[in-house]
């Protein structure tokens, strides 16, 4: 386990995290939202452990947490109007479901329908991360089979799984609820998942 500020990310923790990613770790962090597992997009080894972890198939759509915007282009097709509207939710606690571009790894995108997860969050830890990095990072939230909530505090995920992941960030308890999801392929935004976001205007 490693102790991160949660509003002044220290630098030389976040490079030692780094380190650990660039060698093929698994991690959990925290975000805006519940806490997640994370690994390097192009990191096949860690998808899969990822995946192994939350006991999930192929199908359940793995996020690319992003720094800012200007990176959804490379990743995914954004309409206009899309565009928009995620402008006015990120940075925040928010999971979009778009179009993947042909640089997304096809393992990572759904297999029938070509789509992958992207998140913008509002976390100091996160961002201090995908800016040093200088591309995103592949996540799942950190919920564990059987439990009816995602895991919150650094100590508990420590214990549940010390032996499974690489390291364990320490950047304070986080919520108990996930990000809203978003699905942005259709004529019109579609909530699939109701969460810490607020979507009430979605749903009307």
């Amino acid at each position: 386990m490693i102790s991160i500020h949660p509003d002044n990310p220290q630098p030389r923790l976040i490079r030692q995290v780094l380190d650990q990613l660039q060698e093929g770790a698994v991690i959990a962090l925290p975000t805006d939202a519940c806490y997640a597992l994370a690994c390097l997009p192009g990191d096949k080894t860690g998808a899969d452990r990822i995946r192994r972890i939350r006991q999930v198939d192929e199908t359940h759509h793995l996020t690319l947490l992003c720094r800012d915007l200007s990176e959804l282009g490379v990743y995914a097709k954004v309409d206009n109007t899309a565009f928009r509207l995620m402008k006015a939710l990120t940075p925040g606690a928010y999971t979009f479901i778009l179009p993947a571009t042909r640089e997304v790894p096809r393992r990572l995108q759904h297999p029938k329908r070509r789509t992958i997860g992207m998140r913008v969050p509002a976390s100091p830890i996160v961002s201090a991360l995908l800016e040093e990095l200088g591309s995103p990072l592949m996540s799942a939230t950190l919920q564990l089979p059987g439990d009816e909530h995602p895991l919150s505090e650094p100590w508990e995920i420590e214990e549940r799984l010390g032996k499974v992941v690489d390291m364990v960030i320490d950047g304070g308890a986080g919520t108990l609820e996930a990000t809203s999801v978003v699905d942005l392929t259709g004529d019109a935004p579609e909530v699939m998942r109701h969460g810490l976001g607020d979507v009430g205007f979605l749903d009307e």
